[in-house]
């Protein structure tokens, strides 16, 4: 099959001396753009910049080093500037002087990853990863209950902002081709790291809690849900359901207690979390790894070692899907490891970015581009804007949190997200705490969508999907791999019924894994990618606070799904995208690859009402999340707020990303439970019946 660029033509000038801006360029560099790699030698002194990991983040791009001073060089940055179709900017931290955004015209797509956006009372302050974490809750939350908070030693939120700000960017372009004018995108990593603290925010939501608890490897809604010590190692193990309980307590021999009422119910099992994980650990002790692996998988559930960081993440299924590629730096002379592209799509495929280039090396090239390209003539502007995915009908199958958040960013954008449930509805609709018989977490998560119930088991139910498939834009699921195609929908056959579908799968391994079928959870996947190696304190691995294999998972489907989206608008060609979560924390690993050696965590301070992290001269505070709640940074940027369903006020979660003029709008909670499916099977065609165009337009 055919693999074509979705960004082919399409130049990025990545001016940003920003992780995040760094990000986001790889990631456009892998979907085919011409990334412009702009160095300079006068980057904040001690700041962890793109040039601290050079060879990651400049490898797939074009090298210009611009001389300081030099009024021909200020004149090829204005150039191009007027033929860039993107702009990658981090204002807050970008040489002062050398350029900025006024400097770019109508027509480009100026995208600025700052570490608190525009608005707000810390607007333009410049802050570094591990303050962020400290100010949004991360730190806070990230920890062993007994111990203090845990900075993460690497620039997670960096990476989370440039995946978002790589899809706003895509969004942009796609707003640009509609109506000819280039809306700007503004990416704050304050209103990221807010949002990736999901799992903590619905019980804080619910109380407004004044501090929230440090878990270690727990999970705030579910249990058992976390490491136990094996005779070789440690075991990550995951429930998610009472289901899954009710298997594990067939396993270890403890039958009885799926009945019984401190333990039969999950609101149940999380009040009671220390006896649950004293029932697990009893099992694992004296067993190996390996055997609690295969036996715990072999009862589908989610479950893992704990991979390390050797040079590279030293973990089989990432050697089989290439993940890592070996190639040479120039400037040292040494092999490097590099990351492999994370978006594997049929048609239009990310790129192995391994060419990594001297500085000022294509300066040729980069000059020829300035002087052949055109710039594109900007329209004026519409008003009002059409959302970039009015229009654009998505069907979701996804569970927890990575899918579900993709799609609730294509809501809040404008698509029409139907999401599908079983008859008892997914699991997480019944994640304490509650309102009116629904969870607030599932409430946020699946904002702005409708549900349908469909009972996938019957015909009925399947004649039912084939009939909203061949009426969509993009089908995404996280289910098991090869769960959809034996209920009759493959690949194969979903493109059979639908050509110009895009088909997204979010696994925890793959589609095309060493580990098929095989499921997964976030702590899951952050124990296999070599997350919690990372963040483990004295021999202990530990993960993140938050879901940090979810959120940049669903960062990067939302990403992958407007790429192919534009893909198939442009070729008339769908495509099916197998996303795997342990490719993609990996990739956010990269700055500990090569044998770097971890920097000192920042100083945290216990001070007489919580705690404060020192780094660099400058100290912030700690914050919990029931602060972060009220801090006025949150309330300014309106990152949460409240709105009506059935009589009940429930909280809502913005979208960590602006666009001008077309801004993300979260309007309505998640809707009861199969509440739309009557009205959506009357509005299909029957069974047969031809397709306009219409909607693919």
């Amino acid at each position: 099959m055919q693999n074509d660029s979705v960004l082919k033509g399409v130049t990025v000038l990545e001016f940003g001396v920003r992780i995040g801006a760094s990000v986001a360029g790889s990631a456009l560099a892998q979907l085919g753009a011409t990334v412009l790699f702009v160095e300079t030698a006068a980057a904040p002194s001690g700041a962890a910049t793109k040039f601290s990991c050079r060879e990651q983040f400049a490898a797939g791009k074009l090298s210009l080093l611009p001389e300081r001073g030099s009024e021909a060089d200020r004149g090829l940055l204005a150039q191009l500037a007027a033929v860039a179709d993107v702009v990658l900017l981090s204002s807050d931290l970008d040489p002062a002087g050398a350029w900025g955004p006024a400097g770019a015209r109508a027509g480009a797509v100026v995208c600025d990853i700052t570490a608190f956006g525009s608005s707000g009372p810390l607007a333009g302050r410049p802050c570094s990863d591990a303050q962020i974490q400290a100010l949004s809750g991360i730190l806070g939350c990230t920890g062993m209950p007994d111990g203090g908070p845990t900075p993460i030693p690497l620039p997670l939120v960096e990476h989370m902002a440039g995946l978002y700000a790589a899809g706003a960017v895509l969004c942009a372009l796609r707003q640009r081709r509609a109506d000819g004018f280039a809306p700007s995108v503004e990416v704050s990593l304050y209103d990221v790291g807010f949002a990736a603290m999901t799992s903590f925010l619905a019980p804080a939501l619910e109380d407004q809690a004044p501090r929230a608890t440090r878990v270690g490897n727990r999970h705030t809604m579910a249990a058992p849900w976390n490491v136990y010590r094996a005779a070789d190692g440690w075991i990550l193990l995951c429930a998610g359901s009472d289901e899954q309980w009710r298997r594990i307590c067939r396993l270890v021999g403890r039958e009885e207690l799926a009945g019984e009422p401190a333990y039969a119910k999950n609101a149940d099992r999380v009040t009671h979390v220390a006896q649950v994980d004293a029932v697990v650990q009893a099992w694992v002790d004296g067993r190996s790894v390996d055997e609690c692996v295969e036996r715990i998988s072999a009862l589908g559930l989610p479950c893992g070692p704990v991979a390390r960081i050797d040079g590279y993440p030293r973990e089989a299924n990432l050697a089989h899907r290439r993940m890592v590629h070996e190639t040479q730096d120039p400037v040292t002379g040494r092999p490097v490891f590099v990351p492999g592209p994370v978006f594997r799509m049929s048609r239009s495929g990310g790129q192995a970015l391994l060419r990594i280039p001297l500085p000022d090396a294509d300066r040729a090239e980069i000059t020829r581009l300035a002087r052949e390209s055109r710039p594109f003539t900007a329209g004026t502007r519409p008003l009002p804007a059409k959302e970039p995915f009015a229009g654009v009908r998505v069907l979701e199958i996804g569970h927890y949190t990575t899918v579900p958040i993709a799609t609730r960013t294509l809501a809040a954008l404008g698509a029409e997200v139907i999401k599908i449930e079983p008859a008892e509805g997914e699991a997480v609709r019944r994640w304490p705490p509650m309102r009116n018989g629904q969870g607030i977490f599932f409430t946020f998560q699946n904002s702005d969508k409708k549900s349908a119930c469909l009972d996938l088991e019957t015909e009925d139910g399947r004649a039912l999907l084939a009939r909203l498939i061949a009426s969509a834009d993009i089908l995404v699921e996280n289910l098991r791999p090869g769960a959809l195609a034996r209920k009759g929908f493959s690949p194969a056959e979903v493109e059979r019924i639908n050509p110009r579908l895009v088909y997204c799968s979010i696994s925890g391994f793959g589609a095309d894994s060493l580990y098929p079928g095989r499921a997964a959870f976030d702590t899951v996947i952050q124990a296999m990618s070599g997350l919690m190696d990372v963040t483990g304190v004295n021999g202990m691995p530990l993960k993140t606070g938050p879901s940090s294999a979810d959120v940049l998972g669903a960062a990067c489907g939302f990403t992958a799904m407007v790429a192919a989206l534009e893909y198939r608008d442009a070729s008339g060609h769908g495509q099916y995208i197998d996303l795997s979560m342990q490719d993609i924390t990996a990739w956010a690993t990269q700055t500990l690859w090569n044998g770097v050696q971890r920097a000192p965590r920042p100083a945290v301070i216990a001070s007489g009402d919580g705690h404060v992290l020192g780094q660099g001269g400058d100290a912030v505070p700690v914050l919990g999340v029931g602060e972060v709640l009220q801090a006025g940074q949150t309330m300014a940027r309106r990152l949460w707020f409240t709105a009506q369903m059935e009589g009940a006020w429930f909280p809502l979660l913005a979208v960590p990303f602006r666009l001008d003029g077309v801004s993300p709008l979260v309007l309505e909670p998640a809707p009861p439970l199969g509440r739309d499916t009557e009205e959506i099977a009357r509005g299909l065609p029957e069974p047969g019946a031809a397709q306009t165009q219409e909607r693919f337009t």
